[in-house]
Formats: C-alpha cells, sequence, structure tokens
C-alpha cells in the first residue's frame, strides 16, 4: 500500500435518525474519474488489525489492477458513527466514496439522498446469485439495490452442557420447554438465572413474537402500519416478558440487560442458558464456560420448528456523491466478494452472506453451524423504511418490554402503545 493511512479502516456506521435533515443531491453529473484517491470508512473492531490485514490485501490488488488509483482506508469510532456518515451526505468534499454501513441503516440513507443506485451493478455481479434472499433485502429500497451485503449476523440458544447433565435435562425443543427447563434450573440452582433474558435485549425478543406468528409490522403501500398489537404479537411478547421473574431471571436485576449483558452473564457462569449470535462465540470461549457449553437454533412453537432469528449484520455501499463511480463500485464488489468474506470469517468469525460460502465454512468450522441452520431456517428483518432509525433510536421496543417486566402495563397496554409511537414514526418519514 501507498499510505500508512490506507492501514486504517474506518467504521461507518448506522443510518441517520429519521429526523436527520434531508440533503440536496450531492451527486457529480458526469464525472467518473478513473484515477486519483479513493476513501473508504469501514467500521471499527474491539480487536481491528485482523480486519486491516484482509482489507489491506484487497488494496494492495484493486491498485496493482487499476493504475493511477489510490485507496485510503480510515477507521473512525462506533459512538461517532451517525454523526460522521450523516455530515459526509452533506458535504460532499468531506465525504468518502465507499462505507461501511450497519443493514437496518439502508432506508434511513437512501432517504437522506447519500447512497448510490448500484441496482445494475448488482444484478451483473456474478457473486450475487448465491447472495442471502434476507441479506439481498438489507441493500433493498424500494426495489432498488443501494450497495452489497459484507457479512450477516443470527442468534441461537447458547446453554451450559454441564448444567444439563447434571440436573438430567434434555435440550428444548420449543419455546415451552425452554421456559420450563430455565425454571427447572433456577430452581435446582438459585444461583443461576435458567435463561437470561434482557428488557433492553430488542434482538433476542423478537424471534418470540415471530415464531408465534406476529410481525413489527406490515406494509401499506409505501409505507409500514405497526402491528405489535396484533393478537398473536401479543402472544410472543407474552412469552418473552414471562421469563421475567425470580423463578429464572428476576426483572430488578434483568430489565435492563441488553443483549452484551446477557452473553456475559452467560460467559461468566451465571446463567444456564442465553440466547447469543455467532458473534459471540469469541466472547464465550474466553469466559469461564469455555469447553462446558454448546450451541442450537432457537426453538419454535412446534417441536422441531426453529424460531426466525433476525438477520443483522453490514453492507457495503457508494456514496451518491462520488466522482469516482466506476472505481467505487468495483472496490465495493471486492470488498463484499466470496473471496473477501471467506477471509474475513477466518480472521473475524463474520458470516459470509453467500450461501455457498456458509456451507463451505460451517463444514470446517462446527461451531458455526447452528447458526447456518438458523439461517437456512428461514429469517426476518426489520421493516425497511427510513422510520426505523427512529424507532430503534428511541427505545420503542425495550420500553414496552420494561413496562411490562416491571408491572407497570400489561402487554395489551404496552403492545398498543408501542404501535402507536411506531405508527406516528412510520407516518413522519412519509
Amino acid at each position: 500500500m501507498k499510505h500508512p493511512a490506507r492501514l486504517a479502516v474506518l467504521l461507518a456506521v448506522l443510518a441517520a435518525t429519521a429526523c436527520a435533515p434531508q440533503t440536496s443531491d450531492t451527486s457529480a453529473p458526469g464525472k467518473d474519474d478513473r484515477t486519483g484517491t479513493l476513501r473508504v470508512w469501514l467500521f471499527r473492531e474491539v480487536d481491528n488489525r485482523p480486519k486491516e490485514r484482509v482489507v489491506e490485501a484487497v488494496v494492495d490488488r484493486f491498485e496493482k489492477e487499476h493504475e493511477g488509483a489510490e485507496v485510503s482506508v480510515e477507521y473512525i469510532p462506533v459512538e461517532t458513527r451517525a454523526q460522521r456518515v450523516r455530515a459526509a451526505f452533506n458535504d460532499p468534499a468531506s465525504a468518502p466514496d465507499v462505507i461501511e454501513y450497519g443493514n437496518t441503516d439502508t432506508a434511513g440513507h437512501v432517504k437522506d439522498g447519500g447512497l448510490a443506485d448500484v441496482s445494475e451493478e448488482f444484478t451483473a455481479w456474478r457473486d450475487a446469485a448465491d447472495t442471502d434472499p434476507t441479506a439481498r433485502q438489507s441493500v433493498t429500497v424500494d426495489g432498488r439495490v443501494y450497495g452489497a451485503p459484507f457479512f450477516v449476523g443470527v442468534r441461537a440458544l447458547y446453554y451450559r452442557t454441564d448444567v444439563f447433565a447434571d440436573l438430567g435435562l434434555e435440550v428444548p425443543r420449543t419455546l415451552d420447554e425452554l421456559a420450563d427447563t430455565a425454571r427447572r434450573i433456577r430452581a435446582a440452582r438459585p444461583d443461576l438465572y435458567g435463561l437470561v433474558v434482557g428488557g433492553a435485549y430488542t434482538y433476542g425478543a423478537l424471534p418470540f413474537v415471530w415464531a408465534h406468528g406476529g410481525e413489527l409490522a406490515t406494509r401499506r403501500g409505501d409505507s409500514y402500519t405497526a402491528a405489535l398489537d396484533s393478537p398473536a404479537a401479543r402472544r410472543g411478547i407474552a412469552a418473552y416478558t414471562a421469563l421475567f421473574g425470580d423463578d429464572n431471571c428476576p426483572a430488578a436485576q434483568c430489565a435492563g440487560m441488553g443483549g452484551n449483558d446477557t452473553i456475559t452473564a452467560f460467559a461468566s457462569g451465571k446463567a444456564g442458558m442465553a440466547i447469543g449470535g455467532d458473534f459471540s462465540h469469541a466472547a464465550v470461549e474466553a469466559g469461564a464456560v469455555k469447553g462446558r457449553y454448546a450451541v442450537v437454533p432457537l426453538p419454535g412453537v412446534k417441536s422441531g420448528e426453529i424460531a426466525p432469528a433476525f438477520a443483522g449484520g453490514n453492507n457495503i455501499g457508494v456514496l451518491k456523491s462520488t466522482g469516482h463511480r466506476t472505481l467505487a463500485v468495483e472496490l465495493m464488489k471486492r470488498l463484499a466478494s466470496k473471496d473477501t468474506q471467506a477471509r474475513l470469517f477466518d480472521a473475524m468469525g463474520f458470516l459470509p452472506t453467500f450461501t455457498d460460502v456458509r456451507r463451505e465454512v460451517a463444514a470446517k468450522e462446527p461451531f458455526v453451524k447452528p447458526f447456518v441452520r438458523t439461517l437456512a431456517a428461514g429469517t426476518k428483518f426489520v421493516p425497511v423504511s427510513p422510520a426505523w432509525a427512529r424507532i430503534d433510536s428511541s427505545l420503542v421496543l425495550p420500553t414496552m418490554f420494561q413496562e411490562i417486566v416491571s408491572g407497570r402495563k400489561d402487554v395489551a397496554a404496552a403492545s398498543r402503545e408501542a404501535a402507536r409511537e411506531m405508527d406516528d414514526a412510520f407516518g413522519s418519514a412519509g
């Protein structure tokens, strides 16, 4: 690489919120330079060096194959991601050409006028044919494609093999059995949470909603209508919030927990079970339960079913303001390619978005198999609307769960209020 700055990988972003200012058209009509410097922003990881090495190899090869082109890769902290991206959308002079962004943020970035439509290039890209359908959905707004999926993350059920053996427990085959098993663990081992849950753990709770046939929202023309207050969704909300109590995970201790808190509790040996992601594996391996746990897909309502998981992850996109569109799109494809995703799995454990690459990594790494099975069973995604950023940042769902587990509201009242707030956000987003 030609410049040390290229050794940094910049972390870009969760989407600008729904209340972010609308940007003007910052594109550069007719300008498509095939030389010069491409600026790239990617997410900074806790241990970033393995990711840097993968990206450096991609960049070195890209530069050798594109004479006169240079690539500058930069990292920014997660805490400032939204401000940095919003500023870049409004100031093309300081904007990068290529960014990594959270896959729930696509619609917000598109509404803010920041991302380039790469539908034609994506469709013609050979690798794209094997893209997981949910991953492809995460880069699609109103039928147009605004990036390439970079990696995907899903959650499954971690459980303590030693605790299960000591208590003579079977792995739960349904959500009802999961709740019963959690309470049996707590009764026999009051020093443990049976299944550690969190009132602020939105993506750990949603599989309960989806498994019971509920939805976050339903599409209505060009917008969405909240569905959290439907009978099916309420059954899922009730099943999840019933896990908060002295017989499993006391509300006083668990109502404020998020996903990281629940994994920390499990990894430190304080829980019999937890809902965690493929991305949680390293933390659990580094904890007190190393060698004493296993992972299976989270069960559904009926035996043999797998509860639908949220398909999280990140994407790579090209900014609309780039003056190097052809080069930027090519670099986007290189960074999100099958080869790069396989290397990122080896380096970081990121699950590939390509179904064939995912099968390959599962064959060589057994811990991946329950997550791949979960993906194969069908995943869910949040509404592809710029309103989601406002719903998420306003903590609409955590507030609903916490009001229920604290006893301030029942399921009907809390879900009705959450649905109203969601509909306000959808209405404001247009």
